[in-house]
């Protein structure tokens, strides 16, 4: 049995306009292990690339990816994690070498460093950031529809509207992408009160790739999703079906959102791969295709 019919399930799935609209806006991330080449050599000609940053391989390790990744063509987006950067002259130095590469787009987390050795938030980060004139076209940074493990619901609330301010103060385009959460009635119901709430920016939807179930689960732990894990525990029935041969199928995830695409603005996917490019990019280039 292949990977992408034990996942899908052996019957093909049927992709609404919406959702092709939005798989045609699909960004991989790839996250720095010793599976990187492959998932790097399986990437679709030109794709934008998401490149993480982790407190052990650190930023140097996300830079040197994505000047790889820029030498092949790809438009390469690196993530910055706040906690890793060592003060403003450290902030003006990724300025300087986002303008030398060329990016036009930038992810700016939190991170999970233990010890920061001077930002304990992105947003004063984001500010010595901007202010040292990276020459972007976009600043992009997370959001949390079913919450987050350490910061309460009202000061994530507070922070994508107060990094939308910001960044928009500087004449960059804002874009928040949502960490990858399997209860598609939390994230449209999040996402219309934050709409309301006066948050403008575009949605970049995160959703998993096509990827073993075991493997999405144990690595979801380790690599800062596990908030969207523990609404996997907390919802046994949704386990079950992830788990039942052909009875979870994530195509309805990306359905039920894309109808909403439009009014909710939510422009495409940052998908999470887990360096499985492969049959991530097999699944999309049938949607795109059309095949049911």
């Amino acid at each position: 049995m292949s990977l992408l019919t034990s996942i899908f399930g052996s019957s093909k799935a049927s992709y609404s306009p919406e959702a092709r609209e939005l798989v045609a806006h699909m960004r991989y991330e790839l996250i720095p292990l010793k599976s990187l080449d492959q998932a790097i050599a399986d990437l679709p000609h030109g794709a934008p690339v998401s490149v993480t940053c982790s407190p052990v391989k650190g930023i140097a390790t996300t830079q040197q990816l994505c000047e790889q990744l820029v030498a092949k063509g790809h438009n390469a987006v690196p993530h910055f994690a706040a906690r890793l950067v060592e003060g403003p002259e450290h902030a003006a130095k990724l300025a300087e070498w986002v303008r030398a590469q060329g990016i036009k787009e930038v992810f700016i987390i939190g991170g999970d460093a233990e010890t920061p050795p001077h930002y304990q938030y992105a947003l004063p980060f984001m500010r010595d950031f901007l202010d040292a004139n990276p020459g972007i076209e976009t600043l992009a940074f997370g959001a949390y529809p079913d919450g987050h493990a350490t910061i309460s619901n009202k000061d994530l609330h507070e922070a994508i509207h107060e990094k939308q301010k910001l960044i928009e103060s500087k004449g960059i385009k804002p874009l928040a992408s949502t960490q990858m959460c399997f209860d598609a009635a939390k994230v449209r119901s999040w996402l219309k009160e934050e709409r309301a709430a006066g948050f403008t920016a575009p949605i970049n939807l995160g959703l998993p790739g096509v990827v073993d179930r075991a493997k999405l689960m144990t690595m979801g732990m380790r690599l800062g999703i596990g908030q969207s894990m523990r609404y996997l525990s907390k919802n046994k029935s949704t386990i079950t079906r992830m788990f039942a041969p052909g009875g979870y199928d994530p195509t309805k995830l990306l359905n039920d959102l894309a109808r909403d695409a439009q009014s909710l603005r939510i422009q495409g996917i940052h998908s999470f791969t887990f360096n499985n490019v492969a049959d991530t990019a097999k699944w999309a280039q049938a949607i795109l295709d059309g095949d049911q």
